[in-house]
């Protein structure tokens, strides 16, 4: 096989909400910290351990707007995406780096409406929603906004 390949895909709860920031032009990104835990049992101490791994998480443009629209903090989704790094210096000249998911495909495993409470009878059908670099498709919710 000849080529390379950047695929993440991760399943785990927002630690925050999402965060926007629009344009000039007309786009906009959206972010959110992901968690995935890992856990397993202490062969030492016989007690299970949790582990906790944060992912930053980018989205752009229509695929940012439905997602801070339908998540909120603690909802699990599943991302799917590239490692993207970027590299800038900071105040004293010193070069830092950070690794960020690009999303290209989410499904939203709870939502807003069901992580606050609401009975399943009364609940609006939860979205599941995949975007790629071309297209956003809706499954199973005809009030998403496009």
């Amino acid at each position: 096989m000849s080529g390379t390949l950047n695929k993440v895909m991760l399943i785990g709860h927002l630690g925050d909400e999402v965060k926007m920031h629009y344009f000039e032009g007309g786009g906009c990104v959206g972010r959110f910290p992901l968690a995935t835990n890992e856990t397993y049992t202490s062969k030492q101490t016989n007690e299970r351990v949790t582990n906790t791994e944060w992912h930053n998480i980018v989205l752009r443009n229509k695929a940012a707007e439905i997602c801070e629209k339908y998540l909120s903090k603690g909802d699990k989704v599943y991302i799917e995406g590239r490692l993207k790094t970027r590299k800038w210096q900071d105040d004293s000249g010193n070069d830092r780096y950070s690794t960020e998911i690009q999303a290209t495909d989410f499904t939203f495993l709870t939502t807003k409406k069901e992580s606050g409470g609401v009975a399943p009878t009364d609940a609006v059908q939860k979205p599941v929603v995949t975007k790629t670099e071309t297209q956003i498709e809706p499954k199973g919710n005809d009030d998403l906004p496009f």
